[in-house]
């Protein structure tokens, strides 16, 4: 490739998929806050995105592309605002007007200069609203903050996607009818009661990125960028408190493993086989630091307890020396934070782990019976290891392609199609 081919501006479309996929909910967010409706600025938002289909490609891509949609994405939501009654009164009370700057977010004096969160948080606590079904508060997160594919989040929650869609029309429909402010709470108070909630979506969209359900790489490293970007903003605003701590340990201690996780062709390499010399230890070091800290706290619950397991993971020189009894102690100890399927069978693999395959797979067992696991493809991954381990191929062979029927992204299918022919052969 020559040096001048090197440099050529990537194409109109490419550099489309990259701000839509980076830096959609981020424009969503400034029209929400903007406008102070969702299904405008959702409206908003695509018709910008169709306008730079049509209009990149011929006059070229400008220097700065977000700031590029978000001025086009205003003036269609100012245009639908004057043609449509209910939109005009609506915005009339919330005093936004063509060129003026919108209010400044509630928690502003709350930070010091420089540290003030964008307006995503502010729609990720704007979403908990107490008015929000809790159900669907998270749906919301995750569909419009996390920018998640309705599939994505569906599989995230381990719901059906009509069960998805449903939730979300409902979260959107009251918002709409109570006219929810989807904004940081001024009162300390409030903004505490919601962070749980807001603690666990920026979990699930760190999973969604570190362990992809659809698409070709196993990870999307723009999601968990946003979610390690999210948790330090949370721990920010509350330094304080210990989930928020435990959570960006959290995150931080298994983004670690990152550069070990896939091989030369894409494919996914399990925990086990990873070369650990490759991790990041920069990033170990400050998630133990985090993880010490959250642990000492009266407040720590189950993010700091999930940081203390993958504290376990990093700190072990090979996959044989993990303590895994205390593992299995931390997992007995998250169950008391309450009942989850998936913590469940995670404390049965690390069951498996600490004493022999035969005691983690009758736990997994047990489990199969769980609707949220059935249609989970690393239950079946992990059913069809032990049953390997204990030697029974053809129920390893079964769970195999119980797997493969239920995943969708395309580098974890290569892995348990591997695997599934090693199962065949032998």
């Amino acid at each position: 490739m020559s040096d001048d081919a090197a440099h050529e501006p990537a194409p109109a479309d490419d550099v489309l998929t990259r701000v839509h996929r980076e830096e959609h909910s981020r424009l969503l967010a400034t029209l929400v806050r903007r406008f102070g409706d969702l299904d405008l600025a959702e409206d908003a938002a695509q018709e910008a995105m169709e306008a730079a289909l049509r209009s990149w490609p011929a006059q070229g891509v400008p220097e700065q592309p977000l700031a590029w949609l978000t001025t086009v994405a205003k003036r269609v939501a100012l245009d639908r605002v004057r043609r449509d009654a209910a939109y005009a009164r609506r915005l009339a009370e919330l005093h936004v007007q063509e060129g003026a700057d919108p209010a400044p977010p509630a928690d502003e004096g709350a930070l010091a200069a420089g540290d003030l969160p964008d307006e995503r948080l502010a729609m990720l606590m704007g979403c908990c609203h107490p008015a929000i079904a809790p159900a669907d508060r998270i749906a919301l997160m995750l569909r419009f903050v996390g920018s998640l594919s309705t599939a994505e989040v569906a599989q995230a929650l381990l719901v059906p996607v009509t069960t998805l869609q449903a939730r979300i029309t409902r979260a959107k429909r009251r918002i709409a009818e109570r006219r929810i402010p989807l904004t940081v709470p001024a009162d300390p108070a409030e903004r505490e009661r919601r962070l749980p909630l807001v603690l666990t979506a920026i979990s699930l969209v760190f999973t969604e990125g570190y362990a992809a359900t659809g698409g070709d790489a196993p990870i999307r490293r723009e999601l968990t960028a946003e979610a390690i970007r999210l948790a330090r903003i949370t721990h920010r605003l509350l330094p304080a408190a210990a989930e928020p701590q435990g959570l960006l340990a959290l995150l931080l201690l298994t983004d670690a493993r990152s550069p070990a996780r896939q091989d030369a062709d894409g494919v996914p390499i399990p925990l086990e086989d990873q070369d650990r010399s490759r991790w990041d230890r920069d990033l170990i070091e400050e998630g133990l630091v985090l993880v010490e800290q959250a642990a000492g706290r009266a407040d720590a619950g189950r993010f700091t307890i999930q940081a203390a397991i993958a504290a376990l993971h990093v700190e072990a020189r090979d996959f044989a020396a993990t303590d895994w009894a205390q593992i299995v102690a931390l997992y007995s100890l998250l169950l008391q934070q309450g009942e989850d399927p998936v913590v469940r069978m995670n404390r049965a693999i690390a069951v498996g782990r600490a004493r022999t395959p035969q005691d983690g797979l009758v736990l997994l067992e047990e489990l199969a019976g769980e609707p949220e696991l059935a249609q989970h493809h690393p239950f079946h991954v992990a059913l069809a290891q032990f049953h390997e381990e204990v030697g029974r191929p053809a129920a390893a062979v079964a769970a195999w392609r119980r797997a493969l029927e239920l995943v969708d992204n395309r580098a974890e299918r290569r892995f348990i199609e591997r695997r599934l022919e090693r199962a065949r052969r032998g």
